[in-house]
């Protein structure tokens, strides 16, 4: 795992645009993680596996994170965190959001995340 101590910069876009600093921590850690690409999940910024399976999202100042059974357990148990309930009424299967109180814990569950997804057969 990455320390997140010593995350690459994404890109000095970070420091000219208006970003938040929960945003620029989501861009540093998709540009740590092997052959994670960046994109778009119901319009909100993702990265995703080579296989094209989105690994985790930025959405209202919290990361989000499609994971295992144990590792969302694991998430759970954080005050705080919750499964990511967009619309309201249906959470989505798999996906955790945790907020930028636990920014250190943000690439531990993102490679986590990653690992999960690209594992994943596409059709």
């Amino acid at each position: 795992m990455a320390n997140p101590n010593q995350l690459k910069l994404h890109s000095k876009k970070a420091y000219i645009c208006n970003v938040t600093k929960a945003e620029e921590l989501f861009h540093e850690i998709a540009a740590n993680i092997p052959d994670a690409k960046e994109g778009k999940m119901f319009g909100a910024l993702c990265f995703k596996a080579p296989n094209g399976k989105a690994a985790a999202m930025f959405w209202k100042e919290y990361m989000v994170f499609k994971l295992e059974a144990d590792a969302l357990t694991e998430v759970l148990a954080l005050d705080g965190a919750k499964l990511f309930d967009p619309m309201g009424g249906r959470p989505m299967g798999g996906w955790v959001q945790l907020s930028y109180d636990y920014k250190k814990l943000w690439l531990k569950y993102a490679e986590k995340a990653m690992e999960k997804v690209r594992l994943i057969k596409v059709k």
